[in-house]
């Protein structure tokens, strides 16, 4: 078959706060200009997840009269809390120590996912195309290396690459601009960072992996608005990390917890960390009588305003966390991510007005960025992942002052000098942990949480989790590292199985729920996550 080509003034990769933001402001800026979104997810919101309080300074900006629609903005928050836990104690901090990136006063607890449905609406109201369903996954060059554009992957390809009766080959989609908005760990935007050396003049990204599940828990220990933080146990003090508990509406209850991938010891395991950290005594009597409703993981940029690439090149730019706007001591990003977009749009529109053939670099892009909010506080809380590096303590108290006494304005910025896969100890050097088995009731293992992603993919498709150098997962992450693939992975994708008396890696890429944390974390750098055929994935409601 013959492949399709479609072309529009902006293509945009990505159907989640940036690039809906993007595509709103857009269309409000000049109704001529065509915009396509594409979007990997089965639907809009299939693939968002976040915590989420959301500080709502972008939708002030972007739909000024969003408040009295009907939107799933529902729950405003009432209350912060903030507890250091032991082993069998938590103590709380009061609120007038905390800093101001902790207060959520004016902000409102929500699904992001159900968010971006909201904000998929009101782009299609204005005139955007929006085709779920279409994973990008080439990125297509002009004669000058300008980008054009991208093309949608093939469906209806067997795993060993052979067409099968259903066989639909990808879409061109051809752009004067297009922006890559696929959050974090992007798939193109990987491959552009390093086209373009767009990552030359920052530090290396650090991440973390945030683990989320959504209860339905008793009326009586449900109080809608609360906010509640956690940092301790069950992380010792080398590990930064820690939890969320937030109220939403209906009953329903947000429970997350968040482990930095820079840490050491191979035999961590986030999952089975978050599973402990529900039985705490201070945490555990919240779950009485409650059902888990949704599973999800994902993986988050928290290495701040020092790990911004360059974001623009020939033909477009890098948006939202596909960047890396998220300010880790407000433990948010949606905002900056949407402020990111409409800035974008913003360039567009005026480089287009220069030249409508999309010849201008976006240049006023990352002027513009560096004008806005959005600058100034990543700028404040531009050391406090950093200090972290002290350990729990150390980057609590330094972290803590930097913010609350001095406003972010201490005259030096620390550095990240490493990649998060090149941090783990050899594990003849490491401890084992052991973790309790699972209850079924409060704890639960990864295959009973995968179902609840609701993960979906034609078994009989190219496995989309490839080894660069195949052999290194057992020389290197086997016989040095102890194969931490199968602890870091929140999904079990990843098992070693013993075949004739030795070790081979399976890979169970049915589970996988796109969280790109083999992609961060493999210390072989051998596990490449690529998109697979559109559609496939976690398919979240609420999330």
């Amino acid at each position: 078959m013959s492949q399709e080509i479609m072309s529009y003034d902006v293509v945009i990769v990505g159907a989640g706060p940036a690039g809906l933001a993007a595509a709103i402001k857009l269309k409000q800026l000049s109704s001529n200009i065509s915009v396509c979104v594409i979007e990997k997810g089965s639907e809009v919101g299939a693939h968002i997840l976040s915590g989420a309080v959301i500080e709502p300074r972008a939708l002030n900006e972007l739909l000024p009269n969003w408040q009295q629609q009907a939107s799933p903005l529902k729950v405003p928050v009432t209350e912060d809390r903030f507890l250091f836990l032991s082993k069998d104690k938590a103590w709380t901090v009061p609120n007038f120590m905390l800093p101001s990136t902790m207060k959520n006063h004016g902000n409102t607890i929500a699904s992001l996912g159900l968010v971006c449905k909201w904000l998929a609406e009101h782009a299609i109201a204005l005139g955007v195309e929006i085709y779920p369903g279409f994973a990008a996954n080439a990125v297509l060059f002009g004669d000058e290396g300008r980008v054009m554009g991208v093309v949608t992957g093939d469906m209806g390809v067997d795993k060993n690459g052979n067409s099968k009766a259903t066989f639909t080959p990808g879409v061109a989609l051809h752009a004067k601009y297009t922006l890559f908005a696929e959050g974090c760990r992007g798939y193109l935007a990987e491959q552009l960072m390093k086209q373009f050396g767009l990552r030359q003049l920052c530090d290396p990204q650090t991440y973390g992996l945030g683990i989320k599940e959504l209860w339905h828990v008793e009326a009586s220990l449900h109080h809608p608005g609360l906010v509640q933080h956690t940092a301790g146990w069950p992380l010792d003090n080398s590990v930064y990390g820690g939890s969320f508990i937030y109220h939403l509406d209906q009953q329903k209850v947000a429970v997350g917890f968040v482990v930095g991938l820079d840490y050491r010891n191979p035999y961590l395991d986030p999952f089975m960390e978050m599973q402990r950290f529900k039985t705490h005594p201070a945490i555990a009597p919240l779950f009485a009588g409650a059902k888990r409703l949704e599973y999800g993981a994902r993986a988050l940029n928290e290495g701040g305003l020092q790990s911004i690439p360059k974001l623009v090149f020939p033909g477009g730019a890098l948006i939202g966390c596909a960047a890396g706007f998220l300010n880790v001591a407000k433990i948010k990003g949606s905002h900056n991510a949407m402020k990111s977009g409409m800035l974008a749009a913003e360039a567009i529109v005026s480089a287009l007005k220069k030249n409508n053939e999309g010849k201008v670099l976006l240049d006023a892009y990352p002027a513009l960025l560096e004008q806005s909010w959005v600058y100034d506080e990543l700028k404040i809380s531009r050391n406090f992942r950093s200090y972290f590096r002290y350990g729990l303590w150390g980057g609590t108290v330094l972290g803590g002052l930097d913010l609350k006494l001095f406003k972010g304005k201490l005259p030096w910025t620390l550095h990240h000098s490493r990649t998060d896969r090149n941090s783990l100890m050899l594990a003849k050097n490491a401890k084992p942990i052991a973790y309790p088995k699972a209850d079924g009731k409060l704890t639960f293992d990864k295959m009973s949480s995968v179902y609840l992603a609701s993960t979906q993919y034609d078994e009989n498709q190219p496995c989309h989790l490839k080894l660069r150098s195949v052999g290194k997962e057992l020389t290197v992450n086997y016989a040095q590292y102890a194969s931490p693939e199968q602890r870091y992975c929140p999904a079990g994708v990843y098992e070693i199985n013993m075949v004739d008396n030795k070790p081979s890696l399976h890979i169970n890429a049915a589970n996988c729920v796109h969280c790109k944390t083999c992609d961060i974390k493999d210390p072989a750098n051998t596990i490449r996550w690529t998109v697979p055929e559109g559609g496939s994935g976690p398919n979240y409601s609420e999330m």
